[in-house]
């Protein structure tokens, strides 16, 4: 077989659900310009033309693997990349979540850039011996310092610039142009024209933790203006239950259930304020949508929140309905000169950190990185 003299770059990820192909959009986009191929390969999900797409990449190979089938040692999945890698000359390989970071290491002899989207990872003490293993080839990225500091306590041994940040981040201009403005999103909606509203978008999971919000929103309902709403996007096991807490808090009439909606983040100019009450949130992609669409935040002071709304937004402890409450009354109490403040900020925030261009160049001045491209 034939390989190319071509420099190639292997994206290997475990799925596209959910924000895991804009994941492999965001690590296809740092090679922009560099000299590189990006060959992005998924290990689960069906072949899609819309997902190739999607990726922004060179070439986009499916495996088409069940769940089932990646379970044990899944030696058929390290035969296929096996294949894939011996016609291509790759240079080194960014593997997302810990299955294909485990296949990569087995089935090639490339280093591998480690992507981690989660907390606890490396609690298991088989995955800390892993990853101990073939420590001389694998580097580790969290998706916010949060994770990051969770890793180098599960593998204190490791050099600190071998378990670094790189941030999640958005194509701002995109998504810019697609947000539906704010009368034509209410109006999609369902919402009143005249409503302010409080946003939240996420699955009805105790990780997220809408009771809280419930709770703080019932607190400061009588603070806020007379129109006020609680609009919750998503779907989800606890989705009765919650309906059943605003009964017994008597905000029923002032909350809204809106199920799942597509591409929900388009609709963001459709609220207020946006409130986030998750439980340790790796990330928190959703407080950039709200920020792309200029509205205020309001969020849990744990896991990665901190790092996007530290001095844009506003802080409360988890579980704390009446600093979320106080939170709401904060911000529906701000003049104009204060709401324009707190939007420049966000922007700036944006383009500083969390915008394609940012984690680019963060990217490219990574000591992992630069290790690994010096003599390519």
């Amino acid at each position: 077989m034939t390989r190319s003299t071509e420099r190639h770059v292997l994206q290997f990820c475990h799925g596209y659900d959910g924000p895991f192909l804009d994941c492999a959009r965001q690590y296809a986009s740092l090679f922009m310009g560099r000299g590189y191929r990006v060959t992005t390969v998924f290990l689960t999900g069906a072949a899609d033309a819309q997902v190739a797409a999607g990726c922004e990449s060179d070439e986009v190979l499916f495996m088409e693997f069940s769940s089932k089938a990646i379970r044990g040692l899944k030696l058929d999945a390290i035969r296929a990349l096996r294949k894939i890698v011996a016609a291509r000359t790759f240079t080194f390989c960014i593997a997302h979540r810990f299955k294909p970071i485990y296949i990569a290491l087995l089935g090639t002899s490339l280093p591998v850039i480690g992507v981690h989207h989660a907390f606890g990872d490396y609690q298991r003490r088989s995955r800390r011996l892993f990853a101990q293993m073939f420590g001389k080839r694998l580097s580790l990225l969290g998706v916010s310092d949060a994770v990051r500091d969770d890793m180098r306590r599960c593998l204190p041994g490791w050099a600190p610039e071998r378990i670094a940040t790189l941030y999640n981040r958005l194509n701002t201009f995109t998504l810019q142009k697609q947000l539906l403005p704010a009368a034509e999103a209410r109006q999609a909606l369902g919402l009143a024209p005249d409503a302010w509203i409080v946003g939240n978008v996420g699955r009805l999971h105790p990780d997220k933790d809408q009771a809280t919000l419930l709770r703080g929103f019932a607190l400061a309902s009588a603070r806020l203006p007379e129109q006020a709403l609680l609009v919750i996007i998503g779907s989800g096991r606890l989705e009765q239950d919650l309906k059943d807490l605003a009964v017994e808090l008597g905000i029923a009439e002032r909350v809204r259930f809106l199920g799942q909606v597509p591409q929900a983040r388009l609709y963001f100019k459709a609220f207020d304020v946006f409130a986030l009450s998750s439980d340790h949130e790796p990330f928190g992609m959703v407080l950039l949508e709200a920020m792309v669409a200029n509205v205020p935040l309001v969020a849990t002071a744990c896991g990665g929140a901190p790092e996007i709304v530290e001095n844009i937004g506003i802080l409360f402890p988890l579980g704390d309905a009446e600093r979320l409450a106080q939170g709401l009354e904060i911000v529906a109490s701000r003049d104009d000169y204060e709401r324009v403040k707190y939007e420049v900020l966000m922007a700036e925030r944006l383009e500083a950190r969390f915008c394609d261009y940012a984690v680019r160049k963060a990217f490219w001045q990574l000591p992992m990185v630069t290790a690994l491209t010096a003599h390519t």
